[in-house]
């Protein structure tokens, strides 16, 4: 259903999109005097629509995950990965759903009439995508290589916002075309089919025209690539396929069934491409976001930060770091119990299998290795400052510590960056650490993933395989812990723990619990846990300086793998947040409500259902 409308209404609803009189800059692209006037003459320039392409990236690319906790939309990052979820506000309303949540909904597509914040107008971030896709095939003096390249990333961003909005609500208004402003074009929402049918389409554009583009190594990393638009194309057809939007899943249903086929072809595409392309796994799990530039084959979705630019920089390190090295340690990063269990024992095998081995009071010993990667627990040794066999102490009343918190994140810091260095909101310095939005990791499993859903679990055991390796997981007795999936119904959730393991802190388990139906199936209390002291009168004899040179203390001397020694000074007590009530999560809200301010901007737009006067089904 389609209306002709004034613009002085309905301005909030779509992004503003003409172009400029020769101009260099993105603002001059969107904010005319006479927004009538188009000057073609700015098609003819190769830079200007480098620019714009550049800010174009600013506002589309996807950024550390819980960097922007400030801003409302944080409410998307809810999990049982991170005590965030229980102790932030956001996460409480999330799970409880009180009926505020409509009016403060994540302000993700429309709360401002110009779009200069990442969240405030994604349509004014549409407007730029269409602006080029539109104009810049008939531009005669740019060459055709550079259209084509510039053209593919494009294709590739509106993909990637449409995605984004799809996977949270279900269905937008989908504008493909600059809009005149006094001649506005307003649409309701469109169905989630029809949103995955752009989205595939404009990857498949993306794909073609970005086949054979290489870039600058050292000026051009970060730019989309042809393995990154493939990638991209699969991840969206295993949402199309999964129960998010095929709840029903039946495999006797041809049409549902194909779903996981062209999901299944999708994602092999996306890893011969990136194989071709020269991606590998990173040889060390711990360095991944470490290691930058052209040098990190693992990476395929990044966008790049730098320590001397203000608007190329961010606090991720500060929020990780211990508050003894420069931090202010954000609960974002503080992972829960369930986080803590997901992680198996060093052979593959879960924790709750019998004859493993595994300890709950020494919980830390012989698990996967991706552990010690991720999680600093107390005693844990955790390279910070360049100091190679610095000692993390979490337990409570710690000298120098925040001493509230039983775990950090390890996998955002910098070893060797300065304690003076680490970086503060909007200060320059930290790290520069860029971003990696998906890497070949995530290929692999998601062609695992399809493998499995499409019956071949041989190949979906070859692919994780590949990832327990990298991980440092041994073979032992059982295959990685492998062999313990013999059905389909089995490895799928050894996949779901898989992804939990590999992308921990990388913000991806909301997603993958909506995107599954997990999400509503949660239950109970979203604890953590605490280091304390057995007695208190010890604290003065741990942390007594021995060494006034490397301000080595008693504490560090502690052997945290004998048991004996270990119960002498501490003990551990559960970490809950008080009148939380626990996950509660109705079915029905797998697709979230739009901003009020978004509704009100047009008589077009319905509420999604299950909401509050919501009419509108993606399904």
């Amino acid at each position: 259903m389609k209306k002709t409308i004034n613009i002085s209404k309905y301005l909030l609803a779509i992004g503003i999109a003409v172009a400029g009189s020769g101009c260099t800059k993105t603002s001059d692209f969107l904010n005319l005097k006479d927004r009538e006037g188009i000057d073609a003459a700015i098609w003819e320039q190769e830079g200007a629509v480098q620019y714009l392409l550049n800010e174009t990236y600013d506002m589309i690319m996807p950024d550390f995950t819980y960097q922007y906790t400030a801003n409302n939309y944080n409410i998307h990052l809810v999990s049982d990965e991170n005590f965030f979820s229980a102790t932030d506000n956001w996460g409480k309303k999330v799970f409880n759903f009180n009926g505020a949540l409509i009016a403060n909904d994540p302000r993700y597509i429309a709360s401002k009439y110009a779009g200069n914040n990442i969240g405030e107008n994604r349509y004014f971030d549409v407007a730029k995508c269409n602006l080029a896709i539109v104009n810049l095939p008939g531009s005669k003096n740019i060459p055709e290589q550079s259209k084509k390249a510039m053209l593919g990333q494009f294709y590739t961003l509106r993909a990637m916002l449409y995605f984004n909005l799809t996977r949270y609500y279900g269905g937008v208004p989908l504008l493909l075309e600059p809009q005149s402003p006094s001649n506005l074009t307003l649409q309701g929402r469109v169905k989630a089919k029809g949103m995955f049918e752009q989205i595939i389409s404009d990857l498949d554009a993306a794909i073609e025209n970005l086949d054979g583009v290489t870039y600058n190594a050292g000026t051009e990393w970060g730019k989309l690539t042809k393995a990154a638009a493939a990638a991209l194309k699969a991840k969206a057809l295993i949402y199309w396929a999964s129960p998010q939007f095929n709840p029903e899943n039946d495999p006797n249903h041809p049409y549902e069934a194909q779903r996981w086929q062209t999901a299944h072809q999708a994602a092999k595409d996306a890893y011969d491409i990136c194989v071709a392309a020269g991606h590998a796994l990173q040889s060390d799990y711990a360095t991944i976001f470490q290691i930058e530039g052209n040098t990190n084959k693992e990476a395929i979705i990044v966008k790049s930060y730098s320590p001397t630019h203000l608007k190329r920089n961010h606090n991720v390190e500060g929020m990780c770091r211990p508050q003894s090295e420069g931090g202010s340690p954000s609960d974002v990063y503080y992972a829960s119990n369930r986080m803590i269990e997901a992680y198996t024992m060093k052979d593959g095998r879960p924790i709750t299998e019998a004859n493993t081995g595994y300890d709950g009071t020494m919980f830390w010993l012989n698990r996967d290795p991706r552990f010690e990667a991720t999680i600093a627990y107390n005693g844990s040794t955790w390279k910070l400052s360049g100091k190679n066999n610095r000692r993390q102490w979490t337990y409570i009343g710690a000298a120098d510590e925040r001493g509230d918190r039983g775990f950090y994140c390890k996998r955002f810091s910098s070893p060797n960056l300065s304690r003076e260095n680490a970086p503060k909101a909007g200060d320059f310095g930290g790290s520069g650490m860029d971003w990696i939005e998906l890497r070949f990791a995530e290929v692999i499993l998601n062609y695992a993933e399809t493998a499995n859903e499409t019956g071949n679990l041989s190949l979906s055991k070859d692919l994780v395989r590949q990832i327990r390796k990298r991980a440092g997981i041994i073979e032992g007795s059982f295959d990685y812990g492998l062999s313990l999936a013999n059905t389909k119904e089995q490895m799928r959730d050894l996949i779901m723990n898989e992804r939990m393991v590999e992308f921990a802190f990388e913000g991806k388990r909301h997603d993958d619990l909506r995107r599954t139906r997990r999400m509503h199936k949660l239950t109970g209390l979203l604890e953590s846990t605490q280091f304390d002291l057995v007695n208190s009168g010890d604290k003065a004899f741990l942390e007594k300086v021995i060494d006034a040179n490397t301000g080595l203390r008693n504490r560090d001397t502690i052997d945290m793998t004998n048991k004996a020694t270990v119960t002498r000074f501490f003990r551990t007590k559960t970490h809950s947040v008080t009148n939380n009530s626990g996950f509660s999560m109705p079915e029905h809200y797998y697709f979230m409500p739009l901003h009020n301010q978004f509704i009100n901007s047009s008589p077009l737009l319905e509420q999604t259902i299950g909401w509050e006067g919501g009419t509108f089904d993606p399904l």
